[in-house]
């Protein structure tokens, strides 16, 4: 994924997020750098590709609402590139929208960390430093390991009957090779379990703390380990999930969250050399296991 920054803009007009002004249309020289036309400036147009594969939008809800997903899902799946900056009228000409709800979406998305918000220049893809993920490892062990627990004596046969079926489909996926099959349901499989704890404020707050944006990407697979070998990590979880061993649950689960955030990290230090320096993963989120 390139880290290269620059400016997208639409026929060359200007972003206007200080005061919301247009500036109107924008003469100027183009060249083109790898099939894309720019400006004398480096301003890169979307013609030239720069968002290939960001649909536009054609879902119910607003269109901030849909706006927010669509963004969300292209930063996540790296169409938006981490470090770049995209002016509010390429986005909005791309999504096939009016600036407004993009604007609206950028706001939202700054506050859940994504974005940062550059006046009079657009919003700049943020990347996820160290800190921030090993904080939202601490807390989905907070929040995953008690409500696990709870699940185990809460859970109606429904939801057990839906955490079976969430396993099979995890395990089919894993054997075929599907490595998007298998983090699909490596996070349904998750979600599934925790359920039973009836809890829907904590499952929204988990929801968003898997949202993190990598150079390397947001799984483990197939970058650092297989799709089967995410499957057999969940093992011990289920086979204590089966027994209804509330304790044995809660000490597996744990196990495989520090043991996925040792990976990721270890992944990502790959493509940035100091994203991790002098972190050990198991004293920083130790404590949360004992």
């Amino acid at each position: 994924m390139c880290w290269s920054c620059c400016v997208l803009l639409v026929d060359g007009g200007c972003n206007d997020w200080a005061g919301w002004r247009s500036a109107g249309r924008v003469g100027r020289r183009v060249r083109t750098v790898g099939g894309a036309a720019t400006g004398a400036d480096g301003v890169v147009s979307v013609s030239g590709g720069m968002m290939e594969g960001v649909e536009q939008i054609d879902q119910p809800g607003t269109l901030t609402e849909q706006t927010v997903r669509r963004l969300h899902r292209a930063i996540l799946a790296g169409e938006l590139a981490p470090g770049r900056r995209y002016s509010t009228a390429a986005i909005a000409g791309q999504l096939g929208v009016s600036r407004t709800p993009v604007r609206e979406a950028a706001l939202q998305l700054e506050r859940m960390g994504l974005v940062a918000i550059e006046r009079n220049r657009g919003i700049r893809i943020l990347t996820t430093s160290v800190e921030q993920l090993l904080q939202g490892y601490e807390l989905r062990l907070m929040l995953e390991l008690p409500l696990v627990e709870r699940a185990v004596g809460q859970a109606t046969d429904t939801e057990r009957a839906e955490v079976d079926r969430v396993h099979e489909a995890f395990r089919q996926a894993a054997a075929r090779g599907d490595d998007e099959g298998t983090l699909r349901c490596d996070r349904d499989y998750h979600m599934a379990l925790l359920r039973g704890a009836h809890n829907g404020r904590a499952l929204r707050v988990l929801e968003e703390l898997r949202t993190m944006v990598l150079v390397s990407g947001v799984g483990t697979v197939p970058t650092s380990r297989s799709a089967q070998e995410c499957f057999d990590d969940h093992a011990d979880v289920h086979v204590a999930w089966l027994r209804r061993d509330a304790a044995g649950v809660r000490e597996a689960l744990g196990r495989h969250i520090v043991h996925t955030a040792s990976i990721l990290i270890r992944q990502e230090s790959r493509r940035r050399p100091d994203f991790a320096e002098d972190v050990d993963v198991h004293e920083r989120l130790g404590w949360l296991l004992r």
